[in-house]
């Protein structure tokens, strides 16, 4: 229920579950502090605050420096995941960009960074479907 809609309280979830309020309480206490539950946030519609463009970047990067590139990256503005992967690439990129001088910075900055070999990047056409909450 809180994956649908973060902001249901313990007790509309006891009425809808037959379940205590301070058991639910007690529950959602117990997985914060298990870090199941990170946090509470919005699903936001990108593209009406500007956001035109997803991008999905390749990246790779020089032998030994892969993880303390990902943590650079995912500092960078408008980045939503990063990705260590496997195959013949090190890493994906998920980010937003505003427009294409917006994805041209962000392209030629990844670029400028130390150990970046290089970068291939796919602009997202249509979302077909970009929901990160699993049924559990």
């Amino acid at each position: 229920m809180l994956l649908a809609d973060s902001r249901t309280s313990a007790r509309e979830i006891h009425f809808a579950l037959g379940v205590s309020t301070s058991t639910i309480t007690s529950r959602m206490e117990k997985m914060k502090e298990r870090g199941i539950i990170k946090g509470y946030v919005a699903s936001v519609d990108f593209q009406r605050l500007g956001y035109e463009l997803t991008v999905v970047t390749e990246i790779h990067v020089s032998k030994g420096k892969l993880l303390e590139m990902e943590r650079e990256i995912a500092k960078l503005p408008g980045v939503c995941a990063v990705y260590d992967v496997t195959g013949e690439i090190d890493a994906i990129v998920i980010s937003k960009c505003k427009d294409r001088e917006d994805l041209s910075r962000f392209t030629k900055g990844l670029l400028t960074m130390p150990f970046i070999e290089r970068t291939n990047s796919h602009v997202v056409l249509t979302t077909v479907k970009e929901d990160f909450r699993l049924p559990v």
